[in-house]
């Protein structure tokens, strides 16, 4: 389950080739029953008759279309299938959302004009199940391997370093009087037999229905262990007690990271949302974005762009070298909430729709509150991203590097013109970061991948669980929807017999 096709050929095809519906290529989840997510995808690469791949799109408006229907006609569903996203390298995305569940199976039609593509059509002859249906895999390893859920995740296995074992009695006594008073954001859970409950500690809680719908999705699909974890849905990390402090860390869960806490990561509430709500209630998502990345590297504005609010100072910084240097920064800030005195001298800068930001080559991201949450959809286009030093990071900036998948840019911003003129002058250079940051952003980002990274944290943890998980005073039942939506029969559930 790659981003990348299976057989790279290196040799590309010029573009006035016409495109042979038979030697491309087909790939990815989407083509899997199994692999149930909330908007299931596959991918499309064009290869010429030579079987030499585009690396732009096919001349004139893309022919691939995919029509997919249930196997029997007997069952009818709602499947919401968009034309495929071309991403201007010769590549297409296709998305689909499943509005029932099917128990005989799909068949995928992926056709370029009228031929069929590759070996379609998909047959997909298993159950295939909609997001809202309750039907968990019992056996988590065969569920991590229908998922391709990679063995390792290296931020994982480095978070968990500090807590070789885990004391819930120590937890219960200790976090909620530590952390709920002063931050007031920690939400206590306890999964058992694949329920989740829940108690707020604090008053700041309301990111919770960000993890609710995430837990509740995962047990949907797999089995999850019996766990009872502290996470906290505020913007900051909050254990900065060191492995060799006395009392030492505990294992608070958070969406952010950094250098000098201990917090185990999950992927953030912005990821994991969007994922959820693509093609419903976001427009620009991790996979919506691959399609709308803007005009070719070559017909891009070559300046840097920033657009933001006023979260932290450096964000004021660039506003005013951007009015020193308009040839080389587009930077404004587009609400102002922390340092409202600014407005005057700086400005506000209009509201920019979010694909607009790829007319630009490069862009620029800076810290927030913590980490930008908007890196990950920066790095998915086309321009090369200019990244200040953080001692803040997400889940997947362990697998990047600086100079191979972005340009790196100090704390104070003091080096950033000078890294915007090298961009400018080393034009061959620029572009290839852009782009091999937009591959490791392809494959990192992908949205299976965050459900393998969500299990992976909550398997860890209660293998580490010196004592049994508890319901707490307080605690409540998060239940699965039950509305009409969410209807389906599970092949993995005895069917209640009639008779009695």
């Amino acid at each position: 389950s790659s981003a990348l096709p299976p057989s790279l050929r290196l040799s590309l095809a010029p573009p006035a080739d016409p495109v042979s519906a038979e030697q491309s290529l087909a790939w990815g989840p989407g083509l899997a029953a199994g692999v149930t997510v909330p908007v299931r995808y596959f991918y499309i690469q064009a290869v010429s008759a030579a079987g030499r791949n585009f690396s732009r799109s096919p001349p004139g408006r893309s022919q691939f279309k995919v029509v997919i229907k249930a196997l029997s006609p007997k069952e009818v569903t709602r499947i919401y299938t968009p034309r495929p996203l071309d991403r201007n390298d010769g590549t297409f995305l296709m998305r689909y959302r499943m509005y029932g569940s099917v128990t005989k199976g799909l068949k995928i039609e992926i056709l370029y004009g009228d031929q069929h593509v590759a070996q379609s059509p998909y047959i997909l002859k298993e159950p295939v199940y909609h997001e809202y249906c309750d039907c968990p895999e019992e056996d988590p390893e065969v569920w991590q391997d229908i998922m391709s859920c990679p063995s390792q995740e290296p931020q994982i296995t480095e978070d968990f370093i500090s807590f070789p074992t885990i004391d819930l009695q120590r937890m219960l006594k200790e976090i909620p009087a530590k952390f709920s008073q002063t931050r007031g954001a920690i939400v206590h859970y306890t999964i058992l037999n694949n329920h989740i409950y829940r108690r707020s500690l604090g008053k700041y809680t309301d990111f919770k229905m960000f993890s609710d719908e995430m837990f509740l999705s995962l047990a949907r699909k797999v089995r999850l262990p019996d766990v009872e974890f502290y996470l906290n849905v505020g913007d900051w990390p909050v254990e900065n007690r060191r492995a060799n402090d006395t009392p030492g860390p505990v294992p608070v869960i958070s969406w952010c990271g950094s250098v000098d806490s201990r917090d185990i990561v999950l992927p953030t509430y912005d990821v994991t949302h969007s994922t959820l709500e693509t093609l419903r209630g976001v427009t620009n998502d991790l996979l919506s974005i691959q399609g709308n990345t803007g005009p070719f590297w070559e017909n891009k504005t070559e300046r840097a762009l920033f657009r933001g609010r006023d979260s932290r100072e450096e964000r004021l910084h660039l506003v005013k070298l951007s009015k020193e240097n308009p040839e080389l920064l587009d930077a404004g800030i587009t609400g102002y909430f922390f340092f409202r005195e600014k407005e005057k001298e700086l400005g506000k800068a209009q509201l920019m729709g979010f694909f607009d930001f790829f007319k630009y080559k490069y862009q620029v991201n800076v810290d927030g509150t913590v980490a930008a949450y908007r890196f990950p959809y920066l790095l998915l286009g086309d321009s090369l991203v200019l990244k200040q030093d953080s001692q803040y990071y997400e889940h997947f900036y362990i697998g990047l590097k600086p100079w191979k998948h972005y340009v790196p840019v100090k704390r104070n911003l003091e080096d950033l013109l000078e890294k915007i003129k090298w961009a400018k002058e080393n034009d061959e250079e620029a572009r290839k970061i852009a782009k091999e940051g937009q591959l490791m952003a392809r494959e990192l980002l992908q949205p299976h991948r965050f459900y393998c990274y969500y299990y992976k944290v909550l398997q860890k943890y209660a293998e580490r669980q010196a004592s049994k998980p508890e319901i707490r005073d307080g605690m409540e039942l998060v239940p699965q929807p039950d509305d009409r939506d969410s209807v389906c029969s599970c092949h993995r559930k005895k069917p209640l017999r009639e008779d009695l």
